[in-house]
């Protein structure tokens, strides 16, 4: 999205709020300017000089919601500040009045402070984003159905975000939302609040409101997902949390509690792996296939992995034809079943903010790549630094692709080609033909074939082709001179 068409869309004065800051050390009110990418919050005085620097989102309840709870989810150091949203017009004599209140409290000004606040409790793993998280896969429809149509989305919402119809159906997005699912991919997002822009990548969903009014839910990035919080009533234990992060499932079933009804629901709970986000799926919703990879399932085998545990498939065949090995798990935010090959180097380069994935760093090959696993042929070549094909590999977009991979033990990096580097050798190393002509027409050599021949061969000659050629081949050659000394 460029600069130009983000300016252009600009929020309406009368439809825009300024969030105030308390910063609870300095115990000073400040207006909100915005917030860098390694999560610290810009911050000036709220004086009518600095109002052009204001934050200023929108009343929207939904929209800002969503805003507001990727917006605090993003800050270094969330616990140590308190937001109140105030109405632009009256934003500079809020302030004073806030600022009133933190010097000398009474009772009066705890309830302005209280009108205004907004309630971040929880909000890293909040209320909100729990509750979308839930509806979204208790709700979701069947793999042929759609939840929504085109016309329900609030297209001006999906402007402000710097997105058109044309663009999602563009990178195939749309569909998916339809459906009821969040996008497969992170998408670059940019919203203006008048005197700044707040970009990040995100994923999107549709939902419905309690009103019935089809919203647009935007799921940033966290740093780390929140375990530390209760889930739904579910408090993590330590086996949990281990679980989530090395292999982004949990591996049980737990009963969640719904906060309005009191209703037990057992689910299943895995990691955004793109997010960072806890998300849990009711085990009505879990279809299980009957087939994984040639390798028909028992009832047994079923019902483990309806209960989220991992699950050793062995004799399971793959699109080249050979026979291969894998855990395989449900995973609740992508709902189907994965493979589990080695996700603890995944799941620790999205932690230390995009390192390169640790297998890469260590001396031996990896035994995985781009998420399929070699098989003990393969990877025993691929050690010694042949060059292995591999099929069935998947692409962001979710289509499958063929190529060949080279550890390159000087680097320890692998190289991939969609062509065999081996053939594009051999392509390039000259014929026979093509040496024996360099040989005799630039070097001055001969063949036993052509050795008499005065006249330069064609391309790729290697015997005499005129009669001329054959007569100067077949003369006897003239006994060379002596090169003994004069006496």
């Amino acid at each position: 999205m460029s600069e130009e068409t983000t300016n252009k869309q600009e929020l309406p004065e009368q439809l825009s709020d300024i969030l105030l800051v308390l910063d609870k050390e300095k115990m000073k009110i400040q207006a909100v300017k915005s917030i860098d990418e390694n999560g610290n919050m810009k911050t000036v005085d709220p004086t009518k000089k600095n109002q052009n620097q204001f934050l200023r989102v929108d009343k929207h309840g939904d929209f800002f919601s969503n805003f507001f709870s990727n917006f605090f989810s993003q800050l270094k150091n969330p616990t140590n500040f308190s937001f109140f949203k105030v109405p632009e017009p009256i934003a500079l004599d809020k302030a004073k009045e806030l600022q009133k209140q933190v010097d000398n409290p009474t009772p009066d000004g705890e309830k302005v402070m209280k009108e205004h606040e907004l309630k971040t409790s929880g909000l890293d793993n909040s209320k909100q984003e729990n509750k979308n998280d839930m509806a979204t896969t208790q709700t979701t429809a069947t793999a042929n159905e759609y939840r929504y149509k085109p016309e329900q989305i609030d297209w001006d919402t999906m402007k402000n975000l710097g997105l058109s119809k044309e663009y999602l159906e563009k990178r195939n997005l749309l569909d998916p939302l339809l459906r009821g699912y969040k996008t497969n991919e992170l998408i670059p997002i940019g919203v203006n609040l008048g005197s700044s822009i707040l970009r990040t990548d995100a994923r999107l969903s549709l939902q419905q409101n309690e009103e019935g009014n089809v919203v647009v839910a935007i799921h940033g990035i966290k740093k780390e997902p929140n375990l530390h919080f209760e889930f739904f009533g579910h408090k993590f234990t330590d086996e949990d949390k281990k679980n989530l992060l090395e292999t982004g499932n949990m591996g049980r079933v737990v009963n969640l509690t719904n906060s309005k009804t009191g209703e037990q629901m057992p689910s299943i709970i895995s990691i955004d792996r793109l997010t960072n986000d806890v998300i849990a799926l009711r085990t009505d919703f879990i279809k299980i296939p009957d087939e994984i990879k040639g390798v028909k399932l028992n009832e047994e085998q079923k019902q483990t992995l309806k209960e989220g545990k991992p699950l050793q498939l062995d004799g399971m065949i793959s699109a080249k034809g050979t026979e291969f090995s894998a855990t395989v798990q449900y995973n609740a935010d992508k709902r189907y079943v994965e493979f589990q090959f080695d996700r603890s180097n995944t799941n620790k380069q999205t932690q230390s903010n995009g390192q390169r994935n640790q297998q890469n760093q260590s001396q031996e090959a990896p035994k995985t790549f781009r998420d399929k696993e070699l098989d003990n042929e393969q990877h025993q070549k691929f050690k010694d630094g042949q060059t292995v094909y591999l099929s069935g590999l998947v692409d962001k977009k979710g289509k499958e692709y063929n190529g060949y991979i080279t550890f390159n033990k000087e680097t320890n990096k692998t190289d991939f080609s969609f062509q065999n580097p081996n053939k594009l050798k051999e392509q390039a190393k000259p014929t026979e033909a093509y040496k024996t002509q360099t040989a005799v027409n630039s070097e001055g050599k001969t063949n036993e074939a052509t050795k008499n021949i005065k006249e330069p061969l064609k391309s790729g000659q290697k015997n005499p082709d005129s009669k001329k050629q054959q007569e100067e081949q077949e003369k006897p050659k003239a006994p060379a001179k002596s090169k003994g000394r004069k006496m």
